[in-house]
């Protein structure tokens, strides 16, 4: 693992291979009889690791940055050796504190207020779905958790509002919690990308002279595409009235208001009643680790907890048994990577990281600036560019081919990974930056093929 990190640069971002090849290359059948250990790590060296997309790759710019520095591996090495599975207090002493002390110092380096507890979780999309869990509990009358929705002609539908740039993982809950997708709504956006707080307002109070049900509202600070930040303060001002449970997506940009200079950014958020972080993203902690952040945690607990008599204990004094508070029954010990790599980095060695990465990305966005023909086409408060190139002569829908041309000639280089999104109908190039084994040389590559692909796909 040391010589593939030393040396991914060795390997194209994405392998140039079909699906299927490494299948075809493995027998169908299991090994009846032990096999050497010499054969298994060859074959891992030949098949497994050429062929995977190098996340840890300085060239990858795709999605949002996903990578593992060495302290966060060794944590996550000690982690499968102690095999700890963090249920309950009783189960896993030390495992649960840590993760407790882990929560803590991570609320602080957000710069959020003492009221708010928390547990670690996967990913944002569980930390989402749980938390709409909670949110369902506590409108009044409606039981879910004992009575369920289904059949029931004392229930209104549910509704629960959303940006139309937030993540697709909000309607996956809304589909599991029983809502459906008939029961979110999407909330225009301004010219920021920003959720329009007097839309929500308006939208709220026609759903319930329709005979809606509001609940639940969903901000997102860092929205997936354009990475386009929504405001918190004024979107709490409405919850807050109408009474509807606020939930802060801040899976890739939470790990900005470790900075100072980047907190106004957040105004607001503290006044959630729930928050979702992911240190997997851009605080380079090895997948998977996502921050779940609420205000009441006997709401979670309420809605989710089921002790059986054989998993009680005679706990003395308080203790988090997080199995209550979530789905999940068996948990993994998530929290000793991030309490060796906080220890090992320290939170002003996590931030100089950070700025690297933002500085790199307004480096790159000065230069597309002052090209001729290119254009940033969304605000970049972070690490994320969205960028298009718009040649005079070509209308919008051939400037959309040729964008997507552009982009498949990079990925096709092998050099540099990047992905794409549509914003107001149009095709747009993404960058994110975040990866710290990326130097402003892998930056200037990348600007280098996009101007090349762009004069080269006319």
């Amino acid at each position: 693992m040391a010589d593939y990190l030393a040396n991914v640069e060795r390997y194209r971002v994405v392998p140039d291979i079909q699906p299927g090849d490494v299948k075809a290359r493995i027998p169908a059948a299991p090994p009846e009889d032990p096999e050497p250990w010499e054969a298994i790590l060859a074959d891992y060296a030949n098949l497994v690791e050429p062929n995977i997309t190098h996340w840890q790759h300085p060239g990858y710019m795709a999605y949002f940055c996903s990578t593992a520095p060495g302290p966060g591996v060794l944590g996550e090495w000690l982690a499968a050796g102690l095999n700890s599975n963090v249920m309950f207090w009783r189960n896993a002493p030390a495992s649960t504190e840590v993760e407790e002390v882990v929560v803590a110092w991570l609320r602080q380096m957000l710069g959020l207020p003492d009221a708010f507890d928390g547990m670690l979780t996967d990913t944002a999309s569980i930390s989402s779905l749980l938390s709409i869990v909670a949110a369902r509990h506590v409108v009044p009358g409606l039981e879910a958790r004992d009575r369920g929705l289904a059949g029931r002609p004392d229930v209104g539908p549910l509704r629960m509002y959303m940006s139309e740039e937030a993540h697709s993982s909000i309607e996956k809950a809304a589909i599991v919690a029983g809502i459906g997708r008939a029961g979110v709504r999407r909330v225009a956006a301004d010219d920021q990308l920003r959720m329009r707080p007097e839309a929500l307002a308006e939208a709220v109070a026609e759903d319930r002279a329709a005979g809606w049900t509001p609940f639940c509202v969903i901000g997102t600070l860092g929205t997936t595409s354009s990475t386009s930040v929504d405001p918190a303060g004024a979107i709490a001002d409405v919850c807050e009235r109408e009474k509807l449970w606020f939930h802060i997506d801040a899976a890739y940009a939470g790990a900005a208001a470790l900075l100072p200079e980047k907190r106004a950014l957040f105004d607001g958020w503290e006044r959630a009643d729930s928050i979702v972080f992911n240190p997997h993203k851009w605080l380079m902690t090895p997948f998977d680790a996502s921050l779940l952040l609420f205000r009441r945690p006997e709401v979670y607990r309420d809605a989710l907890s089921l002790v059986p008599e054989y998993l009680r204990t005679p706990d003395v004094g308080p203790v988090h048994n997080f199995h209550e508070y979530g789905i999940q029954l068996g948990r993994r010990f998530r929290a000793l990577k991030l309490w060796i790599m906080i220890r090992y980095f320290g939170v002003e060695g996590l931030r100089r990281r950070l700025r690297e990465s933002i500085r790199q990305a307004e480096t790159l966005a000065s230069w597309v600036g002052g090209e001729p023909g290119w254009r940033l086409v969304a605000p970049h408060h972070f690490s994320t560019l969205c960028l298009r190139h718009e040649p005079d002569d070509l209308d919008a829908e051939a400037c959309d081919t040729h964008n997507e041309r552009i982009m498949e000639q990079v990925n096709r280089d092998g050099r540099v990974f990047l992905s794409h999104t549509r914003l107001r109908g149009r095709y747009v190039i993404r960058v994110t930056l975040g990866n710290p084994r990326c130097t402003m040389r892998h930056v200037e590559l990348c600007w280098r093929l996009l101007r090349d692909a762009a004069g080269s796909t006319r």
